[in-house]
């Protein structure tokens, strides 16, 4: 509810402060008072579109922020949760909305600008403003089918869960036939590149390992041509060895007769030992650098078919492995493709099937809803004076969604044997106030918002028919609270509350001001509105009469 409103420089207003209570609250003043005004203000808050012909005359801007208590569990406090306001237990929310001379405007949302959006739509769900020129209460068809389900108590989540089924094996079948499509597009590249990776049959790190192998044996190759020749060199007849051996046979006959000649003996005969062992090393050498030239010849075409084939591919040579049991799961899937499409062609069927039979429980439930509706809305007319008129709620064929394949409309006939049509079309502006009343009244028990505001519901109306409003305003307020700008006597005094709006000249101008009425206040303001600018005695004995009898 609606805990304290504050105004800043609107229109007459230049500074106002109200607190309001539970229960019902009315509103009154002379015609031009600045009721009018009030609501303005309060719809600015509220997050209606801004308006700056609002700020007094002679300010920069005008301000207004309204102090709201919403109860656990209330609905605006999940869209505050998406905005990011987390309100503690007991905590009020805090709205707020500045408006400049220029047009320009800010919303704050606790303490946080947001856009105006945000606030009408907070505000949505916490106040609610009934009146002829009401657009997004129970005026707006779009609403009326959640109006509905809510009176009736009836469980749409069965039939939203069938179409979210629905609506995921749609997207599921969508994405197997066109992922179908693309794969048989594919199919005739697959199935070569398949086949030509099978048959080279490729391992990850055989690249590499062929690339060592064939650079190991292309060094070889290298080293096996320098040492050609080498054999003859050093060993054979005319070799180093023989000729070393033939100098130390020659130098071995004079070698006791010359110490320098044994020397020279000694070094030959380790020179011939190093030889042979340089002659065994280069043997062996020759043996290990030994190669079967087919064999590097293999070894480097087969190199290069992966090599190729990586590069056909766009991939690393060891990928080629991967993608090719990839390739073959697209080639394989593109065969049970077929199978997989058909079986969830058949489970959309099912899914159809059952969100249809649930959709026509759900429309069923509705319509059983919306005679009980219509009996409940039509107790409440005779006595609102419209006892010629009858209202229906029209339940037609729409397209399927999550909330059923209905659309639900609530339409009146104003005169008998006349055809129905929408609220707004067929009632005139006091009718339209109490069959507003009227339904309203019957979808109480349905749930509201914390806060119901009326404007001049009872315009146009007065004696017995104003009394009833006035009792039904009250059983509103029994569980919520209800402000109600009213020029009824009758209706003001079945208030809990009352708030006379007046203006006064303090000497800067012609201000608004807005104050709460004591038992003698109130007294004496039902009396101005039965007998007009001059106050009798009889108008305030009767006023006594209307607030003994509330």
């Amino acid at each position: 509810m609606i805990r304290q409103l504050a105004i800043r420089d609107v229109v007459l207003v230049d500074r106002l402060e109200l607190e309001f209570e539970p229960g019902l609250c009315a509103l009154t003043g002379e015609t031009g008072a600045g009721k009018s005004i009030l609501l303005d203000a309060l719809g600015l808050a509220l997050g209606a579109r801004a308006d700056s012909g609002l700020v007094r005359s002679g300010q920069e801007q005008a301000s207004v922020s309204a102090e709201i208590a919403l109860d656990a569990g209330h609905p605006a406090l999940v869209a505050l949760e998406d905005q990011g306001v987390d309100l503690d237990a007991g905590e009020p929310l805090v709205i707020r909305r500045t408006l400049k001379a220029d047009g320009g405007s800010r919303a704050f949302l606790g303490g946080s600008s947001v856009p105006a959006s945000v606030l009408r739509d907070i505000g949505t769900l916490a106040v609610e403003v009934h009146g002829q020129h009401d657009d997004r209460g129970l005026l707006n068809p779009r609403g009326h089918r959640d109006l509905l389900d809510a009176f009736g108590r009836i469980d749409t989540a069965p039939v939203a869960s069938a179409w979210a089924e629905l609506t995921r094996i749609e997207g599921e079948l969508a994405g197997a036939r066109a992922q179908s499509e693309t794969a048989e597009r594919d199919r005739d590249y697959l199935t070569h590149a398949c086949a030509e990776i099978d048959a080279l049959a490729p391992q990850p790190g055989e690249e590499a390992e062929l690339a060592e192998q064939r650079a190991s044996m292309q060094a070889g190759l290298k080293a096996g041509e320098s040492l050609s020749g080498l054999d003859e060199l050093l060993g054979g007849s005319d070799g180093a060895l023989a000729q070393l051996r033939l100098a130390a046979r020659r130098i071995e006959r004079g070698a006791a007769d010359h110490p320098l000649l044994a020397d020279a003996l000694a070094a030959l005969d380790r020179a011939l030992i190093e030889g042979a062992e340089a002659e065994d090393k280069l043997a062996r050498a020759a043996e290990a650098l030994a190669f079967d030239p087919a064999r590097l010849e293999t070894i480097e075409a087969r190199l290069f078919d992966i090599r190729a084939l990586a590069r056909k591919h766009r991939v690393e040579p060891d990928s080629l492995a991967e993608l090719g049991t990839r390739m073959c799961e697209q080639l394989a899937a593109i065969e049970q493709g077929g199978e997989r499409i058909g079986s969830l062609e058949q489970a959309l069927e099912d899914a159809k099937a059952r969100y249809k039979a649930l959709a026509v429980e759900l429309t069923q439930a509705r319509s059983q809803a919306a005679a009980r509706l219509d009996a409940a809305v039509c107790e409440e007319l005779k006595p609102l004076k419209l006892d010629a008129a009858r209202f229906h709620t029209a339940i037609a064929a729409a397209e399927d969604g999550a909330g059923g394949a209905d659309r639900v409309e609530f339409q009146v006939s104003t005169n008998p044997g006349a055809p129905f049509g929408p609220l707004t079309k067929i009632a005139s502006g006091g009718e339209l106030s109490r069959f507003i009343l009227a339904l309203k009244v019957a979808l109480a028990e349905a749930g509201s918002a914390a806060t119901m505001i009326f404007d001049e519901i009872d315009r146009g109306v007065g004696g017995a028919v104003a009394s009833a409003i006035g009792e039904r305003l009250a059983r509103l307020a029994e569980d919520a609270q209800v402000l109600v700008v009213t020029h009824s006597p009758q209706v003001a005094a079945r208030a809990a509350y009352h708030y006379r709006i007046e203006k006064c000249d303090a000497g800067e101008g012609v201000r608004t001001r807005v104050r709460k009425l004591g038992s003698d206040e109130r007294r004496e303001e039902i009396a101005r509105m039965l007998s007009g600018a001059l106050v009798t005695d009889e108008a305030r004995a009767q006023a006594g009469r209307l607030l003994d009898a509330a």
